[in-house]
């Protein structure tokens, strides 16, 4: 059974940095194309980023691009998203998602973690 785990979240300022994990236990990591997505209250999920399985592709919303990044270490089953810059509205609750191909469709992801909350005080 595949899991994923975020990790990270929490309260900044404007303008701060924060920087979210995911562990991925129970598949095998290397072979998935990894993405992160956020959902605000009252609002639909949001493709934020994704990352190909071997890590030579990626891809960003015009909403982060520039300010967020993210990377992937296959030895520890673990990707990452930087965040600077942050605004207040990047408040939302954070999840990470695994898949066979990367893609922004969220429909595409077949594993999900529970999410991590990003709360930013302007």
């Amino acid at each position: 059974q595949v899991q994923l785990v975020e990790s990270g979240g929490g309260l900044v300022q404007a303008g701060g940095s924060l920087r979210l994990s995911c562990v991925v236990s129970g598949g095998r990591f290397s072979s998935y194309a990894m993405a992160w997505f956020r959902q605000a209250p009252k609002k639909e999920r949001e493709f934020l980023i994704a990352m190909s399985w071997s890590g030579d592709t990626t891809h960003y919303a015009d909403s982060v691009k520039g300010r967020f990044t993210i990377s992937r270490y296959n030895a520890k089953s673990t990707v990452y998203l930087q965040m600077n810059s942050l605004k207040p509205e990047d408040t939302a609750v954070y999840y990470c998602a695994a898949a066979p191909v990367m893609d922004t469709y969220y429909g595409t992801y077949d594993y999900w973690g529970q999410g991590t909350q990003v709360t930013v005080s302007s």
